[in-house]
């Protein structure tokens, strides 16, 4: 398996991951899988969040770290899952998650690592954009990105594209309107 070299992407704040997470949402198709990686707090969530807004989703989204996958609606189902829990990746066969990778929406997955096995084997499909978020400071982070296939590819070439010409979006003043 070939993974493109990484690409790193900058935000300033959790408005601007959000914002990122918008522009890759507007760039998804049916069958994308984008895999997430970084530490506790490091800003899955809130990528999701703004991919989900890049979707059409309405309403919030939040990590389903118990759940392990919550589904969400907008111009395509959102297949949104969270293996914090996962122990052993077989585990993933086991309920069954292997179906929602390639099908008939788009998954996103935190802490995708817990989905490899120690022999590097995955139930991930032969497309797929991964995305590691580093944390520098309490709003600044990286986005290290790579993908496998064509597709992921060709997904994560028009996502840096989209966020080379995106404007970031200003940090908001915490105590504005009170």
């Amino acid at each position: 398996m070939f993974v493109t070299p990484g690409v790193a992407l900058h935000s300033e704040s959790a408005a601007d991951t959000h914002r990122l997470g918008a522009l890759l949402g507007a760039l998804l198709r049916l069958g994308d899988v984008v895999l997430l990686d970084g530490p506790l707090g490091a800003g899955k969530t809130a990528l999701t969040q703004g991919i989900g807004a890049g979707l059409g989703v309405r309403g919030a989204i939040n990590s389903p770290t118990f759940t392990l996958l919550k589904e969400y609606e907008g111009r395509l189902p959102l297949y949104h899952f969270d293996l914090y829990r996962i122990e052993d990746p077989e585990e993933l066969f086991e309920l069954g998650f292997e179906d929602y990778f390639g099908g008939e929406g788009v998954c996103v997955v935190e802490w995708a690592d817990r989905g490899v096995a120690a022999d590097g084997a995955t139930v991930w499909p032969a497309n797929w954009l991964r995305i590691g978020i580093g944390a520098h400071g309490a709003a600044k982070r990286t986005l290290t990105c790579s993908a496998v296939g064509a597709r992921g590819e060709a997904l994560l070439a028009a996502f840096v594209a989209a966020a080379s010409v995106s404007v970031p979006v200003p940090v908001p003043d915490a105590t504005e309107g009170r």
